[in-house]
């Protein structure tokens, strides 16, 4: 029999309601997105505001445009963490009071491991390397063991804030990617910029630093974006052939906001393709944050019996999805 699920999405700038079925039909995806001011980053309180101002249009909007009645829903599912503890706590009072008024289950979700499960949903990927890369991660992650297992990572930071820090600093409003994506597509001038590999780790400060510097003495903007796609981009692409490698896997899976980038999609092509392996990256419109990858996450995580009593329900502003038990693959 065909089940239903609800996720809230609130970790960040994203307020998404997303209603699932167990045969992985996304039946809607509704979501407001907090926008600072121009040269400004994410005010964690801001963005709250504007996630409680949004949440009864967005959680009545997805519900109806999925069809389903709130009592047909099997569980009502919440990003925990990890985020911004302002934005998770609106998610979280939303969720609870939803779970606690239709007395249904709460299953609490790792807003990583949502990113993860919902592109292997959407993109038939079944034991991929990983590279997730976003404004709140930079990882590169396999399956092993009972839990994701990270392989490399930032060790400063996320690909997706070296982007938005350095947008900022040119008077951008976050987030800057797709603005950089096109200003870098009309330059082709390389400027040498600090190539950071520790391991299988990276390291994005120096890089970032480097690049205000040359926009502050006359550098055009478009060639330092094209500049910081080509060196970031290499370096997240060698630490994913490294774990390719290791690993033996023939898979890559890229999620994550920044996999929407199309140079990155190139770049990591053509690695794949000297290891036999496939790419898949996942669909654009759900590469950001949003509620199908709380709300399918959950889904899976509740049909292993995983829940949380509503009085008990919190939010985790901390939470490595290396910890997380993942019981619905082994």
């Amino acid at each position: 029999m065909k089940q239903y699920v609800l996720g809230v999405e609130s970790t960040a700038h994203t307020f998404s309601v997303s209603v699932v079925s167990s045969e992985g039909e996304i039946l809607s995806n509704t979501k407001s997105v907090y926008t600072p001011q121009a040269g400004s980053g994410i005010h964690p309180f801001e963005a709250s505001q504007s996630h409680l101002r949004a949440a009864g249009q967005v959680l009545e909007g997805a519900v109806e445009e999925s069809g389903i009645a709130s009592s047909g829903l099997e569980a009502v599912c919440y990003s925990m963490g990890p985020g911004l503890g302002p934005c998770l706590r609106v998610g979280a009072v939303v969720a609870r009071t939803l779970a606690s008024t239709l007395h249904k289950p709460l299953v609490p979700v790792n807003h990583a491991v949502g990113h993860i499960e919902l592109g292997c949903l959407l993109t038939g990927a079944k034991d991929p390397v990983v590279l997730l890369v976003s404004g709140g991660h930079t990882m590169v992650i396999a399956y092993s063991g009972g839990r994701w297992r990270v392989l490399g990572e930032t060790l400063d930071l996320t690909l997706g804030q070296l982007l938005d820090q350095f947008g900022r600093h040119s008077g951008l409003a976050s987030p800057c990617g797709s603005t950089i994506e096109t200003a870098a597509s009309n330059s082709s001038t390389y400027h040498r910029l600090p190539y950071s590999v520790k391991g299988n780790d990276v390291s994005f400060s120096g890089l970032l630093t480097a690049a205000k510097s040359m926009t502050d003495s006359g550098k055009s903007f478009e060639s330092v974006s094209f500049s910081i796609q080509e060196t970031a981009f290499a370096m997240v692409v060698e630490v994913t052939e490294r774990a390719l490698a290791f690993t033996g896997k023939r898979e890559v899976l890229v999620v994550g906001g920044v996999a929407a980038n199309a140079r990155l999609s190139e770049m990591m092509t053509k690695m794949a393709s000297r290891h036999s392996a496939s790419v898949s990256l996942i669909p654009v419109e759900y590469s950001g944050d949003c509620g199908a990858q709380i709300a399918w996450t959950g889904l899976l995580a509740h049909r292993m019996g995983v829940r949380v009593p509503v009085s008990e329900a919190k939010v985790r502003q901390s939470w490595r999805l290396d910890s997380v038990d993942i019981p619905w693959r082994k």
